[in-house]
């Protein structure tokens, strides 16, 4: 079983990493179109298309890959206080309330939506010769069923933690930087960093005052 969850999480985080590459992608193409129309001016019909599909498939395949590193936002002003088993305790009701019905409704929608937009090679019709979008509603089943896959990860995962009374560990990814460690780890406190802050300063207003002598 342990197996298992490992491999659903880190299928989910390649999945997630992989798909994380569209915001390189969409920021060039959106640099690009920009460039193109105030530039050279040459806007392209289909770029507003391709833009939403671009982060459309991005948001969709990265719900798995969030939900794995618990990212998703929470109201957290309480929840935070709670000890681990009531949290875990909450979570579990919440997963059967509210998230499977939602994800399998999503999956289950999605197929059929895909299905019918596949059948007909679906065009976009914003514009006279629209792109296909027929690949990009293929992504919603499959972000549905990513999602489900790791629903049954957390709801074991909260099984655990009624069990043993902490959360179990879990694979790290890429994780927003914690200042105070950071500084730990660098062996820096808020009074160098003010110090260095000061001495920046300094020398600027010294160049300042230089440059004005000289003219």
């Amino acid at each position: 079983m342990q197996k298992l969850l490992i491999t659903i999480d880190r299928v989910n985080t390649r999945i997630g990493q992989f798909f994380g590459w569209l915001v390189l992608a969409l920021t060039l193409f959106i640099a690009y179109e920009v460039f193109s129309r105030y530039v050279l001016g040459n806007p392209h019909a289909w770029a507003f298309d391709v833009m939403n599909m671009l982060y459309g498939t991005l948001f969709m395949m990265a719900g798995a890959y969030t939900l794995a590193k618990n990212g998703h936002v929470r109201g957290d002003v309480l929840y935070g206080f709670f000890p681990p088993r009531l949290q875990a305790g909450l979570d579990l009701v919440l997963y059967f309330l509210f998230f499977f019905p939602g994800v399998i409704a999503l999956a289950w929608a999605g197929y059929f939506y895909a299905a019918e937009s596949w059948a007909i090679t679906e065009h976009s019709t914003l514009t006279a010769d629209g792109p296909p979008i027929y690949p990009f509603k293929a992504m919603i089943p499959f972000a549905g069923f990513t999602l489900l896959l790791q629903g049954f990860v957390e709801v074991v995962y909260c099984i655990k933690c009624l069990q043993m009374g902490e959360w179990p560990n879990r694979d790290k990814d890429v994780e927003e930087v914690d200042l105070d460690k950071f500084k730990e780890m660098v062996h820096v406190n808020s009074d160098d960093i003010q110090k260095l802050d000061d001495l920046i300063v300094q020398r600027e207003l010294e160049q300042a005052k230089s440059k004005g002598s000289t003219t």
